[in-house]
């Protein structure tokens, strides 16, 4: 190389030796590079959470207990004082330090997660959804209005066309709930709540949500997604979506711009189970 480089000479030698240092730097270039880009990614992350929580959170899941509403197909939650299997005891802090519930309850309990394999022998289960759709665009069907003169109304193709009217198209990939203000009825009057024929969704405006929309996951404060019968909820669970049922406070959120999470535990092959969702304003 020594005799190579004493060959050249002026800007000839100049340039075998920038070309030759750049050779040897560039590992150290794409280090600083990368941790650059890392600090960068780092940096913007933490951007957004600082947005993130400067937002109003709402919190769009009811709380539940032995004595609230449930879908007649099924019985009520149990509560319990948890035992040491090896003295049938309860714990309890004066003795042990600590006390434990035992809950005994159906998994379609209070606000929960319907996945498709809840109606779809091969369908996902609730520890199979993926990550990214437990946050999502929020987009909400305001019917309070039309139940003025229809109580049991169900959403309609129609309503959802007079929703993008005024608010624009429904984002593909959003959740999509409809505000009846059921909600209100869980605590203070649950014959009420529990009523039936109920307002909801229809099949229709369901299959054009998803198919004409795209959007990713359905909501509602009901227990059930439509009143006439389980036709619209095995549709949309038979075609691989999820939803989640006995929402709350939907009352609080826009029309737009506002940004749902849900989550759920994670229980090997679930077939549905509370959930706890919120919603992020803009």
């Amino acid at each position: 190389m020594k005799r190579k480089l004493a060959k050249l000479s002026g800007w000839m030698l100049l340039a075998a030796l920038f070309s030759l240092a750049l050779a040897k730097a560039a590992p150290f270039i794409a280090l600083a590079q990368g941790e650059s880009q890392g600090t960068a990614r780092g940096q913007s992350l933490a951007e957004a959470y600082r947005i993130i929580a400067s937002k109003q959170f709402v919190d769009l899941t009811q709380s539940f207990g032995p004595l609230t509403p449930v879908w007649k197909g099924f019985g009520g939650a149990t509560f319990s004082a948890a035992s040491d299997p090896a003295t049938g005891h309860p714990y309890t802090i004066e003795k042990d330090g600590f006390r434990v519930f035992f809950y005994s309850m159906v998994g379609q309990y209070g606000t929960h997660v319907d996945p498709p394999a809840h109606f779809d022998p091969n369908g996902t289960t609730m520890d199979q959804l993926p990550l990214k759709q437990m946050i999502l665009p929020l987009v909400v069907f305001d019917m309070t209005p039309m139940l003025k003169t229809d109580p049991n109304h169900a959403l309609s193709i129609d309503d959802i066309k007079a929703w993008e009217r005024r608010h624009g198209r429904v984002p593909a990939g959003s959740f999509a709930a409809v505000r009846t203000d059921m909600y209100k009825d869980w605590d203070t009057d649950q014959q009420r709540f529990k009523r039936d024929p109920f307002p909801a969704w229809s099949l229709d405006a369901l299959r054009f949500l998803y198919e004409q929309r795209g959007i990713a996951a359905n909501g509602h404060e009901s227990m059930d997604t439509a009143t006439d019968d389980l036709k619209s909820e095995a549709w949309v669970l038979k075609h691989g979506h999820w939803q989640i049922e006995v929402m709350a406070n939907l009352d609080k959120v826009p029309a737009t711009g506002a940004v749902i999470v849900v989550t759920w535990p994670k229980v090997r092959l679930g077939l549905g189970f509370p959930a706890r969702a919120f919603a992020i304003l803009p």
